[in-house]
């Protein structure tokens, strides 16, 4: 691909709309078995969000006046903002660290937080039963602006704004416009700081929720340190996903990468797994610590004890240990291993917190319909295939002076 052909690409054409026609049109055949899985599956989810608005929550979902946050909460909301919490850790570590290193992370992640929290608002709004009442946090109806669901709803929604401020240079690049890439570039920092101290509290302020359930949450479960492991779990959760998901990038987009790609994303990795270990060792240690204080160790021996036990020692202790082997030995298998198994580990305490544990001794339980799942996973496919068509066309991966001058086609 010439050079010429590149700036037709990136730079501002006559015909703005003839520009984004050709680049909604697909890259690559459509008939992949990612899209033959996904397509009829989110063509059904549709249809069941019509009949959900329709016919009301009851008529596709489970959940009750007792059990109100089901699937839908506890794993695109609840679960879906700590693995998205790569985004502040990062941007903390560049902008505010000056780890240099880490900067071509940076737009990759941020990106993936933007789609997340947009995605898991919308997943909010399917799961409230009057979804027109979700004004009422956000003007502080009924609940009063010093209700925690206040500050969550104005941290979420100011949280966006900030990514898509940080993530704007590459669609001013996009397009083209090397005007508006400066002009947005001089306020990234700013933005970069407020979305950090937006995403702390909003960390720790989901996690505060939950300290209005007392008594309906298993005391294994429980603890006035929820806000607290939130915010640590969220660091952990998030890099788990950086790692995990940039050794898939290096396959699936590696006709972006340069030579030295694979030993710089080794090198980056291993510094993102010291983090990742240090804080899960916080996060273990306060658990235990917790555990102590509350008296809440004869709840071990009973079944939900023993489900406790393989949360905190089969995906926080284990792969604590196995991002330290994988640092020292410099084995970026290992390190893979320990963020799959991380993030399995926080699906799993979410969904305690919010649905397994919550009204645990309660008959019937609460199990999500089929109809959920499809939804579920209908929302993540999704945002796999904007996240995706984002990365074959914006500089994410690169920034444009460093771009290389092969497309896929061409490959």
């Amino acid at each position: 691909m010439s050079e010429r052909i590149l700036q037709d690409e990136y730079t501002p054409t006559k015909n703005f709309w003839k520009f984004i026609k050709s680049e909604l049109k697909p890259r690559g055949s459509i008939w992949t078995i990612f899209n033959m899985i996904s397509v009829p599956m989110v063509l059904l989810a549709a249809v069941l969000i019509v009949i959900r608005f329709v016919y009301g929550l009851s008529a596709v979902s489970n959940v009750t006046q007792s059990v109100p946050w089901g699937l839908w909460k506890g794993f695109n909301v609840v679960t879906g903002v700590a693995f998205a919490g790569g985004a502040y850790v990062l941007t903390f570590m560049v902008y505010i660290l000056g780890q240099e290193k880490y900067k071509p992370l940076v737009r990759v992640t941020v990106l993936n937080g933007f789609l997340a929290y947009t995605f898991y608002a919308f997943a909010l709004v399917l799961d409230l039963g009057k979804p027109w009442n979700i004004i009422n946090p956000i003007i502080g109806n009924s609940f009063g602006t010093s209700s925690i669901l206040f500050l969550v709803a104005w941290h979420f929604m100011l949280y966006i704004v900030a990514q898509m401020i940080e993530f704007s240079p590459a669609v001013a690049e996009w397009l083209g416009s090397e005007r508006a890439r400066r002009n947005l570039k001089r306020l990234t920092i700013g933005a970069v700081v407020f979305g950090i101290t937006l995403s702390t509290l909003h960390q720790s302020g989901l996690g505060a929720l939950f300290l209005m359930a007392k008594g309906k949450i298993h005391p294994l479960w429980y603890s006035e340190f929820i806000p607290t492991l939130f915010f640590i779990s969220s660091i952990f959760a998030g890099l788990s996903v950086v790692i995990f998901q940039g050794s898939i990038l290096q396959r699936v987009f590696s006709y972006q990468m340069d030579e030295h790609s694979d030993k710089r994303h080794d090198i980056m990795i291993r510094g993102l797994s010291r983090v990742c270990a240090l804080s899960m060792f916080a996060y273990f240690f306060l658990k235990v610590i917790d555990m102590v204080h509350n008296h809440t160790l004869v709840y071990l021996m009973s079944p939900m004890g023993a489900w406790y036990l393989v949360e905190l020692i089969g995906f926080v202790l284990i792969p604590m240990l196995l991002f330290v082997y994988g640092v020292r030995i410099g084995t970026p298998l290992i390190i893979k291993v320990a963020s799959l198994m991380t993030m399995i580990g926080i699906i799993l305490n979410r969904m305690n917190i919010s649905v397994i544990a919550y009204r645990w001794e309660e008959i019937p339980r609460y199990i999500p319909t089929w109809m959920e799942f499809v939804v579920t996973i209908s929302i993540l496919f999704v945002q796999v295939w904007i996240y995706r068509w984002v990365i074959h066309r914006m500089p994410v991966l690169r920034t444009m002076e460093s771009m290389t001058i092969t497309t896929p086609n061409e490959r």
